[in-house]
């Protein structure tokens, strides 16, 4: 009988959810700490994969791929990041995202009555499928220094780090550099990559993580039509907004109707309408 092919069968490690679950392999995970960070690791323990924080109930929650501690008490959160996300003004948002990680790591990490120095070390680690920065570094590290003597480094004991699988530029070890490979190719080119795919394949014929996947695939459902219905109704409104607008507009342009009339045809506001009249004003003049 054929094996009926699943979505699950068709991810690579770029997914999210797989690269979470092959992270979840404490040897492979700590072997890629120690070859990033060029030390050796005793030990790690998993704080909680894929966690939420909401630190505040009205704040901005952060969902966290992967979270680790080692032995000496230092924090890791590693992400995959397949796209470049741009936010609704047009801007990049990974770096502001970086901030506001670390921000509420800490956030989280440190209780009340603690003191500032009990902060742990923490590295958020982005694996980016893209160069962000466009330079061609396989390795982009960065830690606060004062901008008028870059030798003095804020010792805050924070450091973000952008993984870029294209990278050209700088020196990274063979099984970082298999590892991007890996990613960028699906290839095997090291014994470690080969344990990786053999990793993969393990937990693509595992029946939790095949169930597990299916729960996540209806949940990535709803959050998707959840959001389409939001952007559609976001649509109806500002397309009524800009129907009252373009009203409002022509019946100012032909200066034959009263304030009143226009208010009662475009169904704005008097004060809406006063400022419309003063913002094509300024257009005329321009």
């Amino acid at each position: 009988m054929q094996k009926q092919v699943s979505n699950l069968d068709k991810l690579t490690l770029s997914n999210d959810f797989l690269f979470k679950h092959v992270m979840l392999r404490k040897r492979i995970c700590k072997h890629i700490l120690e070859e990033l960070l060029h030390t050796k690791i005793a030990d790690i323990t998993y704080l909680e994969a894929e966690q939420t924080l909401d630190v505040y109930p009205d704040s901005h929650g952060i969902r966290l791929d992967v979270r680790i501690a080692d032995d000496t008490n230092t924090h890791y959160n590693l992400e995959m990041q397949v796209k470049n996300p741009v936010s609704r003004t047009g801007k990049f948002q990974l770096p502001k995202r970086t901030r506001y990680y670390q921000a509420m790591l800490d956030t989280d990490m440190l209780q009340k009555g603690q003191d500032y120095d009990e902060l742990s070390p923490t590295y958020i680690i982005f694996f980016c499928l893209f160069d962000f920065f466009e330079d061609s570094q396989r390795i982009y590290t960065f830690k606060r220094r004062c901008l008028e003597n870059m030798e003095i480094e804020l010792a805050d004991e924070a450091a973000i780090m952008f993984l870029n699988t294209l990278g050209t530029k700088g020196d990274v070890s063979p099984d970082i550099q298999s590892l991007f490979d890996y990613i960028n190719n699906n290839t095997v080119t090291s014994n470690f990559t080969r344990e990786v795919a053999n990793t993969i394949t393990e937990i693509k014929n595992d029946k939790k993580v095949r169930d597990s996947y299916m729960t996540y695939e209806m949940r990535m459902k709803d959050i998707r039509e959840e959001s389409l219905a939001e952007g559609q109704a976001k649509g109806r409104t500002e397309g009524i907004a800009e129907d009252k607008l373009r009203v409002a507009k022509l019946m100012l342009s032909k200066g034959s109707y009263s304030l009143q009339e226009i208010v009662e045809l475009s169904d704005l506001s008097i004060d809406d309408i006063e400022k419309l009249k003063n913002d094509m004003h300024v257009e005329k003049q321009a």
